[in-house]
């Protein structure tokens, strides 16, 4: 496969995940931000934007909820924001059209040229998120359902769960209830894991075992060691090398450590050593990206993350 249509599939992954995990996140935060006072308003907009990895200029004035719906949501030259990573998977399967199925290409298509329809205030943006995670939840389907499991599919599947590993960190990071006003059930709303984990723990509830749930469980597919237990079985799939004295790539060492040192971890605090996991969990993630770029692709990626080295 040529190193530019992989990195194009690896990129449509991780946008179209992005583009999904920003509109949950807003989402869930919206419908508390809106009921705060206009000072609380802005303080909890300015936390949220920096973990988003949106850039607040110093000249700029402290943001409210207008500016952080504009900057996270609507902002196509912003490429941390929702119409900002479909524009960039559209252009990506279109770089990669021969690669792609057709279903898939005409729905993230279809995604885009219906990014300019909504109303671009809270009232919209509520819509517009429901909107953005139904679309990309039918890009992903489609994608799983028509595609080869290939090379091809092994690369896209390869972004979506590094970048859906990001993402979870960064939504716990926002769970924080001092900061961003946010309960841990609003969260696990947010992950779309509200009804697995009552399922899985009946009547334990509370701030822990949703912070548990959500970092540790193995059978959750958005939880951070799933996420990363998906990344390192697709870069198995993409170079199956085997050797006796335990060598392999940068990716899979960087990602594998994260996840084993997680997995064995104990921890009578895990609330207090929470920054200290997502901190880890992040630098993974984003050594990661640059050891699959350096090793797989010619040219490094056009967008990234805050903090991405490419």
């Amino acid at each position: 496969m040529l190193s530019r249509i992989a990195e194009s599939l690896f990129w449509i992954g991780r946008y179209v995940e992005r583009a999904d995990g920003t509109a949950r996140i807003l989402d869930v935060h919206l419908e508390r931000l809106n009921q705060l006072p206009l000072a609380e308003q802005r303080t909890v907009s300015a936390n949220l934007m920096s973990v988003m990895g949106v850039d607040i200029r110093e000249d700029e004035s402290p943001p409210g909820l207008q500016q952080l719906v504009t900057r996270m949501a609507f902002d196509l030259q912003q490429p941390n924001s929702i119409a900002g990573s479909l524009s960039a998977a559209r252009e990506n399967a279109r770089r990669a059209r021969e690669t792609v199925s057709a279903p898939v290409w005409e729905s993230l298509n279809a995604t885009w040229n219906g990014l300019t329809s909504h109303r671009q205030d809270v009232v919209g943006t509520y819509r517009f998120c429901t909107w953005v995670i139904e679309r990309t939840a039918t890009a992903q389907g489609m994608a799983d359902s028509t595609m080869s499991r290939d090379d091809s599919w092994q690369f896209l599947a390869l972004g979506r769960s590094l970048e859906r590993a990001d993402m979870t960190a960064r939504m716990l990071a926002t769970g924080d209830e001092e900061a961003f006003r946010l309960s841990w059930a609003n969260m696990l709303r947010c992950a779309g894991a509200y009804e697995s984990f009552l399922r899985s723990r009946r009547a334990a509830f509370g701030d822990t075992y949703a912070v548990e749930f959500l970092l540790l469980d193995r059978l959750f597919p958005r939880s951070v060691v799933s996420s990363l237990r998906q990344v390192e079985q697709a870069l198995i799939a993409l170079d199956p090398e085997y050797s006796r004295t335990g060598k392999m790539d940068s990716a899979r060492r960087l990602v594998g450590q994260a996840c084993t040192f997680l997995e064995y971890h104990h921890s009578d605090d895990l609330l207090g050593e929470l920054p200290e996991h997502l901190e880890r969990v992040r630098a993974a993630c984003s050594g990661a990206s640059d050891a699959i770029t350096s090793k797989y692709f010619a040219q490094a990626a056009e967008q990234a993350w805050t903090g991405e080295h490419v």
